[in-house]
């Protein structure tokens, strides 16, 4: 594994990890945790082992998040910033929750990014999430960070969400999934939120699922 810095700023780092032999793709990991400073890219180690035994070649960034020099439009500048500060061609992003959100934004707005896979994610600022969604940005600033607001994305989007997520409603998925026309949506059967980045439960397996099949067109 290989820390590599993207910016000046603490938080503008990620960690590089390559397979042994040769790579069947790559992947960028965006961690969740409604964006704020307290959650950081460990939560997306054990899901880059995962992928990185599976052959992929993988980047787990960080990133400016609220409270630690974050907000909106920096957050997303820095997901961008460190998808072209490594260059492992074309990727999939993968996120959760927040990261899910992330994940899509890039794939919209980063000609590198040929598929997002978002778990649990949020997609729609308007709905539900909307108090912690205004933590991250002004009510006038969803029309450019609430994905929903974006489509069509233009690449193919898997939204992996358990029908039992008590933190962000499979409704964000579903919903979204109705308006984006490359959007193919999963629901796991009893799936909570953090299963979707826990190996060895089956949000987690949906999710590896799909990353698979977006790294075909890598």
């Amino acid at each position: 594994m290989q820390r590599i810095a993207y910016g000046d700023h603490p938080s503008q780092f990620g960690e590089l990890h390559f397979p042994e032999g040769a790579t069947q793709g790559a992947v960028v990991v965006i961690h969740g945790g409604f964006w704020h400073q307290r959650y950081g890219l460990e939560l997306g180690r054990p899901l880059a082992d995962t992928l990185v035994a599976d052959g992929f070649a993988v980047w787990n960034i960080e990133y400016r998040r609220v409270s630690g020099g974050g907000g909106w439009p920096q957050t997303g500048e820095d997901v961008l910033a460190a998808i072209n500060a490594v260059d492992i061609g074309p990727v999939v992003t993968l996120g959760h929750s927040a990261g899910g959100h992330l994940a899509v934004w890039a794939a919209k707005h980063s000609a590198r990014v040929v598929g997002a896979v978002a778990q649990a994610a949020v997609l729609d600022f308007t709905r539900h999430v909307t108090p912690r969604a205004l933590e991250l940005c002004s009510e006038e600033q969803f029309a450019e960070a609430s994905p929903a607001a974006l489509v069509p994305i233009g690449k193919p989007v898997i939204c992996v969400h358990g029908d039992q997520d008590e933190d962000v409603p499979v409704a964000q998925s579903i919903g979204f999934c109705e308006v984006e026309p490359q959007a193919e949506l999963v629901v796991v059967a009893g799936g909570g939120h953090m299963d979707m980045i826990t190996p060895g439960t089956e949000s987690w397996e949906r999710s590896r699922a799909a990353v698979v099949r977006l790294a075909r067109d890598c």
